[in-house]
């Protein structure tokens, strides 16, 4: 049997990236999925082919707007009748040095990735005390596990997310919801080519890929496969974890003796 038969997932984010390969992914485990992203999802996308297999919704809105989070789940309920699996995906890059960093950017980040986070799990948390179950699926990063060069408010914003996280993991298990996070390694999808395809920072880019065990970047469906896990049964005893699906960026640091022991 499909993994998530007969479950609703509500996923944020879904336009695109990791986001739309959840929606993508948890179709293809039978659920019926609601997403909400600030932009429409292209017609030839992961989000399309999803909806092509089961019952799907799609609403438009900003992940900031604590109204709309409230409709986006009234609607998810109305359309397909419940949300068994939140999946909190939006997000954005931006950072800086903390003297250089505007407020204002400071805040955009923060607000999505933190706020967003927050204002869809308490919409959400309502309809799984009633029906005592649940499971909240946070994407979080291996950035907010540890630091990188630059990367100040968004740095933060994950690191937020891993900690209410596990906040909400001890405050809802009794009640039967469970909530983990995904911290992904450096995932090529939009937001990543955005940033790191932009002139001058080929080697950086270069550098950041060696720092993956692995030696590649991660692709959005290995994410989604990872949340599928935790939003499954399979996972039924897993709560409060931070998840990284990383290529071994946080295993360690690699100075050239495996090369010396012909490893590499």
């Amino acid at each position: 049997m499909a993994r998530l038969a007969d479950r609703v997932a509500l996923i944020t984010g879904a336009a695109s990236g990791i986001g739309a390969a959840c929606a993508l992914r948890m179709a293809e485990e039978g659920a019926a999925i609601a997403g909400f992203d600030l932009n429409e999802p292209p017609p030839d996308g992961d989000w399309a082919a999803a909806a092509a297999k089961v019952p799907a919704h799609f609403m438009t809105g900003d992940v900031r707007d604590e109204a709309r989070a409230t409709e986006c789940v009234a609607q998810t309920k109305e359309r397909l009748g419940g949300v068994d699996v939140l999946v909190n995906s939006a997000g954005v890059a931006g950072g800086g040095p903390v003297h250089a960093i505007a407020t204002e950017e400071w805040d955009r980040v923060m607000d999505v990735n933190l706020r967003g986070t927050f204002l869809f799990s308490r919409a959400t948390l309502p309809t799984m005390l009633e029906q005592g179950s649940g499971a909240i699926v946070n994407v979080a990063s291996v950035e907010g596990i540890e630091g990188f060069e630059g990367g100040s408010a968004y740095n933060a914003s994950k690191g937020a997310v891993i900690v209410l996280t596990r906040n909400m993991a001890i405050d809802y298990g009794r009640r039967g919801i469970r909530v983990n996070a995904v911290c992904p390694g450096f995932i090529e999808t939009p937001l990543f080519r955005d940033v790191f395809e932009t002139e001058g920072l080929g080697e950086v880019r270069e550098a950041i890929r060696e720092a993956h065990q692995l030696g590649r970047f991660g692709r959005p469906e290995e994410i989604a496969n990872a949340a599928v896990f935790l939003a499954s049964d399979e996972a039924s005893f897993v709560t409060g974890v931070a998840l990284p699906v990383d290529g071994g960026y946080t295993a360690g640091h690699r100075f050239g003796v495996a090369k010396l022991m012909g490893l590499a």
